[in-house]
């Protein structure tokens, strides 16, 4: 079994004096570190587009919560009475209303 040899150096060397490879490279080189659009900006491109992708889903799914909650206030007068009072203390003329605030505990 006969084992490749390494690259040899007058290999190497005819390889670096290949103009196409050079301009290969050279543009390679440039397209990876030095273009506007370079692998860094492209890596920060995509985690603040998965980033904002992860916001819209947060407010989509808020805006249905809401959406919802705002069907079910106007078409049920029991639920919206409920809400008023929670949300804004409101009460009736002949009511006494107590807020009760929970202790927060120091850890």
């Amino acid at each position: 079994m006969k084992f490749k040899e390494p690259i040899s150096m007058k290999r190497l060397i005819n390889l670096f004096k290949n103009k196409f490879f050079l301009v290969t490279l050279a543009f390679l080189i440039w397209m990876i570190f030095f273009d506007k659009n370079d692998l860094f900006s492209q890596y920060e491109y995509r985690t603040q587009v998965n980033k904002l992708k992860k916001e819209r889903d947060f407010y989509k799914a808020q805006t249905d919560q809401v959406t919802k909650e705002l069907n079910e206030l106007t078409s049920n007068p029991q639920q919206l009475e409920k809400f008023a009072r929670e949300k804004y203390l409101m009460k009736k003329d002949n009511e006494d209303v107590y807020l009760i605030v929970p202790e927060k505990t120091e850890k």
